[in-house]
C-alpha cells in the first residue's frame, strides 16, 4: 500500500529530509562531492540521511526518504558494516567477480530499499541476507562494489519498475564516485534468461543499458568467446531459420507465420533474428491493433490503404484431427543419430534423464519438467553438457526401459518433458516394435501470432535459441552466453578543474606479488602542498581503507625521490598522475588480507577456469599437487566438457 508523507514523518517523530526520487542523486541534488568514495559516502550520510535509533547486528543505520508521486514515501537505507567486527569479513561477491586478490577493506556500505510492504517498518537483523528487497547494493570503502539484487514490478513492487530503481542506483554510484560495480545477471522473465534474450536482441544484457559489460564468464568463457557467441546468434537470418526447421513442419509453419506477421506490422525489412526480437520487445506492451492504429495515424494514408493497414493477419489453425504419434525404443534410434558418443554413453544419458523425470514425478505428482530444469537435474550425474543436449533433442516419443518420454508445450507455452508408464502387453517385448500413442493432453493448438507478443517471444526463444535443429555451433554459442553471468560497470578516474591536486597512490612492488599489487587510492592535496603533505595524505587514505594497512607508514614516493619533504609539489607532478609509494608497517600476517579469504587453494579446471567463478566445485582428494585442485564442475572429480565452448568459439 502507499504511505502518506505526513503519516510517515509523524511515525518517525522528527522532520526528516525529503527528496524527489526521480531527481535524487542527480549532479548537485542534493550534494556534489568531488572526493574519493570513502569520503563521499560519509558526506552523503551527513547531508542526505538521518541516523536511525536502532542498529542491525551492531551496524549503524541511516535513512533517506524519497518521494514518489504524490502519495508515496520510499525509505532508502544505508547500513555501515565494520568488517573487522563482522561475522563474515570476506566478500563472496568479490571472489566470484574475480576480485579475490583485492585487499579487505575496513568498511562496507549496504544501500537497501525494502519491499513495498516494509516501507514503514524498521529493518530486521536478517535484512542483509534477504533477496526480496527492491534494491540491495554493497560498496566497499575503496569504491568497488556489487549490485546484490534488484526487484521491480516483476519482483513484486506495486509502484517502482526495475528501470526506475536501476536509474536511481546508477545515479547514486555516479554521485558518490564508485569505481567499479559488479552484478551477477541471473534475471528471468516468463522463464527466459534475459542475458540471452537481450544479448541477442540488443547485443548486451538488460544491465548493459547502464554500461555494464562482461567481466568474466563461468567455465572459462572469455570475452572474445562471448562476443563471438552473441554475433553468431544475433546474425541468424530469418529465411535460413525457416528453411532449417523444414524437417519440423509444425514449428516451421508457426515460425513462418510469426515472421510474416511481424514483418507486416513493421512494414519494413526484418532480416535477422535480432531484428525480429528487437521489434517484438519494442511493441510487447501494446496490442497488434494498437500498433496498426498508431501507424495509421502517423502516416495518414488514403482510405483504401488505411483499410488494408488496419487489417491484422490472424493465422488460425483448423481443429486438427488427433494424430497417432509413433514411439520407438531409444536403443533403436541410436544407429540413426550419427553421434560422436558411443551407444552406451547415449543410453546411460537417457537413463539418467528418465530417473530425473521419475524422481520429479514421485515428488510432485506429475512428470512434467522444463528442458532447463531437466538438464540441470541430469548434470548432477553427467558433466558432459554437450552429451545431455544431444540426447535431450532426441527424447521425444521414445521408449527407455518401461517408460515413454514425450516432449510438448505446456500451458505456459514452455517446452516440457513428460514421462509415462509403458502399457503392459506383448508390444513391450519387441524393442523394434512401434506402437501408436495419443498426443500429449497438454499439447496446445498453434499460437495466433500477435495475440500475446510475449508468448511469441517465448516460442521463438525456446525453439530457435534453445532447440535449434542439428546445429552444434548454435548450441555452443547459446551455452556460452548462458555461462556468462558476471558483468561490471567502471567509472574511470576524472581529474576535476579546481584548486586541488589529485593522485592515484599505489603501493610499490615488493610487499605483494607482481600480479596482486593492490589497486591505487585517490588522494587529494591543495595546490601549495609539499611532498610531506602528500606522504601524509597517502598514509591516511590507505590506513582508512584497508585492514592490513592500519599501521602503514609512507617512507618514500618513487617519482619524488630527489625532492625534500618541504618542497612544493606544484610543477613537479601533474595532477591526475599515478604514483608509487614505498612504505612499511603492512601486516602481511593478518587473516584479513584478501577479499577471497585466507584459504590457500587453487582452481585449475579443464574448462579454462583459474579462479572461483561462482559455479559449484569439488576438491580433488587424489591430486598430488601441494595445493588443493578444485574442479569447476558439478560432476564428482569430473572433467567438464564445457571447455569445448571456449575452444570452438575462439
Amino acid at each position: 500500500m502507499s504511505i502518506p508523507i505526513l503519516e510517515t514523518c509523524r511515525k518517525r517523530k522528527r522532520r526528516p529530509k525529503l527528496f524527489e526520487l526521480h531527481s535524487f542523486a542527480e549532479p548537485g541534488c542534493p550534494i556534489n562531492p568531488n572526493g574519493p568514495f570513502r569520503d563521499n559516502i560519509r558526506f552523503f550520510l551527513k547531508q542526505c540521511a538521518e541516523p536511525e535509533d536502532y542498529c542491525i547486528s551492531g551496524m549503524s543505520v541511516w535513512c533517506a526518504l524519497l518521494v514518489h508521486g504524490k502519495t508515496c514515501v520510499v525509505p532508502l537505507y544505508t547500513i555501515e558494516e565494520d568488517v573487522e567486527n563482522s561475522s563474515n569479513p570476506f566478500c563472496d561477491h568479490c571472489r566470484c567477480t574475480g576480485w579475490s586478490d583485492h585487499l579487505v577493506s575496513k568498511r562496507r556500505y549496504h544501500v537497501v530499499m525494502p519491499n513495498d510492504g516494509d516501507w514503514n517498518k524498521p529493518l530486521e537483523d536478517g535484512a542483509l541476507n534477504m533477496n526480496s528487497h527492491l534494491l540491495h547494493g554493497l560498496i566497499h570503502c575503496n569504491g568497488f562494489g556489487h549490485l546484490v539484487c534488484i526487484n521491480g514490478i516483476e519482483g513484486g513492487s506495486k509502484y517502482l519498475s526495475g528501470r526506475e530503481i536501476m536509474d536511481l542506483w546508477d545515479r547514486i554510484c555516479e554521485l558518490l564516485k564508485a569505481r567499479k560495480i559488479s552484478v551477477e545477471d541471473v534475471s528471468k522473465k516468463h522463464g527466459m534468461d534475459l542475458r540471452l534474450l537481450h544479448g541477442v536482441a540488443y547485443g548486451h544484457t538488460w544491465f548493459g543499458r547502464w554500461g555494464y559489460r562482461l567481466c568474466r564468464g563461468s567455465y572459462g568463457v572469455m570475452e572474445q568467446s562471448y562476443d563471438r557467441a552473441i554475433e553468431i546468434l544475433s546474425s541468424l537470418e530469418l529465411e535460413n531459420i525457416i528453411q532449417d526447421f523444414s524437417d519440423r513442419p509444425e514449428q516451421c509453419r508457426q515460425i513462418k507465420c510469426m515472421v510474416q506477421h511481424y514483418r507486416d506490422l513493421y512494414e519494413s525489412q526484418l532480416v535477422t533474428i535480432r531484428d525480429l526480437f528487437k521489434f517484438m520487445l519494442t511493441i510487447k506492451s501494446r496490442s497488434a491493433v494498437q500498433i496498426k492504429k498508431l501507424d495509421t495515424a502517423t502516416t495518414a494514408p488514403s482510405a483504401s490503404t488505411r483499410k488494408n493497414s488496419i487489417r491484422i493477419s490472424l493465422y488460425k489453425k483448423a481443429n486438427p484431427k488427433e494424430k497417432c504419434l509413433r514411439c520407438k525404443r531409444f536403443s533403436s534410434v541410436i544407429p540413426d543419430m550419427d553421434s560422436r558418443w558411443p551407444a552406451k554413453r547415449l543410453e546411460y544419458a537417457a537413463e539418467v534423464i528418465v530417473d530425473a523425470l521419475k524422481e520429479h514425478k514421485a515428488e510432485f505428482g506429475h512428470g512434467g519438467m522444463t528442458r532447463q530444469d531437466l538438464r540441470d537435474a541430469a548434470r548432477m550425474h553427467i558433466g558432459d553438457t554437450g552429451l545431455l543436449d544431444y540426447v535431450l533433442k532426441s527424447m521425444n516419443n521414445v521408449i527407455v526401459g518401461s517408460h515413454v518420454i514425450r516432449r510438448g508445450i505446456n500451458t505456459h507455452r514452455i517446452l516440457e518433458y513428460t514421462i509415462e508408464e509403458l502399457d503392459n502387453g506383448a508390444k513391450r517385448t519387441e524393442p523394434e516394435q512401434e506402437r501408436h500413442q495419443k498426443p500429449l493432453t497438454d499439447a496446445l493448438p498453434a499460437l495466433v501470432p500477435g495475440t500475446d507478443v510475449y508468448n511469441d517471444v517465448v516460442y521463438l526463444y525456446d525453439n530457435v535459441l534453445l532447440n535449434y535443429p542439428e546445429s552444434e555451433l548454435l548450441e555452443i554459442a547459446t551455452q556460452a552466453v548462458l555461462d556468462s553471468k558476471h558483468f561490471v560497470k567502471e567509472w574511470p578516474f576524472r581529474d576535476e578543474d579546481d584548486q586541488l591536486l589529485r593522485f592515484i597512490c599505489q603501493v610499490a612492488p615488493g610487499f605483494f606479488d607482481a600480479e596482486n599489487i593492490p589497486v591505487g587510492e585517490l588522494v587529494m592535496v591543495p595546490l601549495h602542498a609539499t611532498v610531506l603533505d602528500l606522504k601524509q595524505a597517502a598514509e591516511q587514505a590507505m590506513r582508512d581503507t584497508y585492514c592490513v594497512m592500519d599501521k602503514l607508514v609512507v617512507t618514500e614516493i618513487e617519482e619524488l625521490v630527489e625532492m625534500e619533504d618541504r618542497d612544493v609539489l606544484f610543477g613537479a607532478l601533474e595532477s591526475g598522475a599515478q604514483i608509487l609509494v614505498r612504505c612499511s608497517g603492512i601486516d602481511l600476517d593478518s587473516n584479513l588480507r584478501h577479499e577471497g579469504g585466507a584459504e590457500n587453494w587453487t582452481v585449475r579446471c579443464e574448462c579454462g577456469a583459474r579462479d572461483d567463478d561462482g559455479e559449484r566445485m569439488v576438491a580433488c582428494d587424489i591430486c598430488e599437487d601441494s595445493d588443493d585442485l578444485l574442479l569447476d564442475s558439478p560432476a564428482f572429480y569430473g572433467v567438464d566438457s564445457e571447455y569445448n565452448y571456449c575452444i570452438l568459439l575462439s
